[in-house]
């Protein structure tokens, strides 16, 4: 049986005495509550949506967020937690009654252990600085998504994040030890261990990706890995992107598993190479790159059979980076794709979604007459090693019903994706932007299931209300509205 529906938490408690209550806690010069102060935490990297929160709350310590957690359990408030704010699902959108908790102070590597290969850090500490920190001991952290230069391993966990290595490494919930998490009513809670498994119930796979619905988490073990003795890349070009998609499954097919393979079309190709000037062929209709890592011999040996698979996919042009330097601009174009297509129109959408492997060319082919369809571009980028999507929908929000149009494209993106057997999110996350497709990933069971296991961890329903899990209410509304080609909007937002 599913809980009683949760109260919309409209506190009576005053602003003032709720300010007085936080700065109590956390001090003065921690506690934002002015307008102008607010705006900067309207919304995440989607910005389509906005709200404000009563407050911004920026504790220090792990007693100081016990404390607010306990505070906003008897008072009924709901909390929003926040790292980098560059989550891509509206994942720390604001909740209007609630405050918004950012982990931003909690920035500090607290331990490198360079012998079990791990590193302790807390919430706050940038994905890229913790490969920083420890690369004098000939190790990193390999999850490395493509903000990794500014997004933080909270929100890395909270989202399940991977990245352009993802393929061989895995995601987050493969590269970390243990959790250290605050609950809605303010106790600490310690998930995993310092080994490989721990006892009990797996809750630290449970809490990776759980989207801040769960619990605050404040300190993170992670893996490290010894950096491989060499990493090759090589750049394939393709006349045809279905090829490219084919070209794939044909690598992985040999038995070769490479640390990256990832896929930009001809639109990205052209904004990542006015952008980065990384040496992409502007003709391609495709590029693959692919990059192997590990032993000289095993690098040389795979090098070989990786390029005459391309060939023989297809390729038109197939080139291995000559050094190290020219690696990085070639990973440099990938990574800098997303703010490179932000160039070709006023606003684009990001979506984010998973399939096999196998229906990489039939997919991007609709997605192609979809986009013709909706008269909206798209540019793909996306990891097609492990098959997680990232079409982009490039339009301009000056223009009326041009935001609606490009949901409405992105919203069939999504179902094409289950309907070949994938979902509707690979790292980025169902936030509120996805949350009206999980009516169509999952049934009422499944939907009971998540909404018992949330009640577990917070049977009030403060931690991130109105994300991730729709409501059977809400599914059965939205099953209804979607026949008639609308959509529901979401509570209490500014839509812009």
């Amino acid at each position: 049986m599913l809980p009683k529906a949760q109260s919309p938490h409209q506190n009576t408690i005053s602003l003032p005495d709720l300010i007085d209550k936080l700065t109590s806690i956390a001090g003065a010069d921690s506690v934002l509550f002015d307008g102008e102060d607010l705006r900067p935490y309207e919304c995440d990297g989607l910005s389509a949506y906005r709200a404000i929160p009563r407050a911004v709350v920026l504790p220090n310590t792990v007693d100081q967020i016990q404390a607010i957690m306990h505070l906003c359990s008897d008072l009924d408030i709901p909390v929003v937690a926040r790292g980098a704010g560059t989550g891509l699902s509206g994942g720390a959108l604001p909740h209007a009654h609630g405050i918004l908790l950012s982990l931003a102070k909690f920035n500090n590597i607290l331990d490198i252990n360079s012998q079990r290969r791990t590193a302790c850090v807390q919430p706050g500490v940038r994905n890229l600085a913790i490969s920083q920190a420890v690369a004098a001991y000939g190790l990193y952290y390999a999850p490395d998504p493509s903000s990794q230069i500014a997004c933080t391993i909270g929100g890395n966990v909270a989202e399940n994040s991977g990245g352009v290595h993802c393929l061989k490494y895995g995601l987050t919930v493969h590269n970390i030890h243990q959790l250290k998490l605050v609950t809605m009513q303010g106790d600490l809670l310690t998930l995993g261990s310092g080994g490989l498994d721990a006892p009990g119930l797996d809750l630290l796979a449970l809490l990776t990706g759980s989207e801040g619905m769960l619990g605050i988490i404040v300190e993170v073990t992670v893996k490290l890995l010894p950096v491989p003795e060499r990493a090759q890349v090589m750049l394939a070009a393709f006349d045809d992107i279905a090829k490219a998609g084919a070209a794939v499954g044909n690598i992985i097919a040999a038995g070769i598993i490479p640390a990256g393979l990832e896929m930009m079309d001809h639109l990205a190709i052209q904004a990542a190479e006015d952008f980065v000037h990384a040496g992409y062929p502007r003709a391609a209709q495709a590029i693959l790159l692919c990059e192997v890592d590990g032993g000289n011999e095993e690098v040389s040996e795979q090098i070989l059979v990786v390029r005459n698979i391309l060939r023989a996919s297809g390729a038109t042009e197939v080139r291995t980076a000559k050094d190290e330097a020219e690696r990085m601009t070639l990973w440099k174009g990938r990574k800098a794709a997303f703010p490179a297509v932000g160039r070709l129109a006023p606003d684009y959408y990001c979506m984010d979604g998973t399939i096999p492997r196998k229906h990489l060319p039939e997919v991007l082919k609709t997605i192609a007459d979809l986009s013709a369809t909706y008269q909206l571009p798209v540019a793909n980028v996306f990891h097609a090693g492990d098959g997680n999507l990232h079409p982009l929908i490039l339009y301009d929000a000056n223009q009326p019903g041009a935001l609606e149009r490009t949901e409405e494209l992105g919203n069939r993106i999504l179902e094409l994706c289950i309907k070949v057997g994938g979902t509707i999110t690979g790292e980025h996350g169902v936030g509120m932007e996805k949350i009206n497709q999980m009516c169509f990933q999952f049934h009422t069971p499944e939907l009971e299931q998540f909404h018992a296991v949330k009640h577990a961890f917070d049977p009030q329903g403060l931690l991130n209300p109105g994300k991730a899990v729709p409501t059977l209410h809400r599914c059965a509304e939205f099953g209804a509205m979607h026949v008639h080609g609308n959509q529901i909007p979401f509570p209490e937002l500014e839509r812009f």
